[in-house]
């Protein structure tokens, strides 16, 4: 068993925690912790961002806390550990930092089938957490 593992989720897309949630608790056992991650996405360009009020990265961190602990009430079998945390910036940027910071021994992630051309000039997101991992990925399917 794993004592702490990391599962970044997107909420609004159950296929990141559908499967990757029920591998997550079997890894973690009865000892183990599960940091759920959730990441405000960044949006790029500061042509956009001046448009969003100035307190936008700080109600969206705020918002998707709520929501990641109300995802925690709802989902998780009785007796599991686990904890919320969010980010924003780059999602693998941030998984990876977040991996290390909350030392973690496994990261579990969902991840879509391949798109031929678009993951020749695009890798995933799973793909770039896999390849600078320090430590182990499950990426379930």
């Amino acid at each position: 068993m794993f004592d702490n593992i990391l599962l970044p989720i997107d909420l609004n897309h159950p296929s990141s925690w559908e499967k990757a949630l029920p591998m997550a608790q079997k890894l973690s056992g009865e000892t183990g912790t599960i940091h759920l991650l959730g990441i405000v996405h960044d949006i790029g360009a500061a042509s956009i961002a001046a448009f969003l009020p100035a307190d936008f990265e700080t109600k969206a961190l705020q918002k998707m806390k709520s929501d990641l602990d109300a995802f925690i009430a709802s989902k998780l079998t009785e007796g599991s550990k686990a904890l919320a945390h969010v980010g924003h910036g780059h999602i693998p940027e941030h998984i990876l930092s977040a991996a290390n910071d909350l030392g973690a021994d496994l990261i579990v992630m969902a991840s879509h089938p391949p798109e031929e051309l678009m993951t020749f000039l695009v890798s995933s997101n799973a793909d770039k957490v896999v390849r600078h991992a320090k430590q182990p990925v499950l990426v379930v399917r």
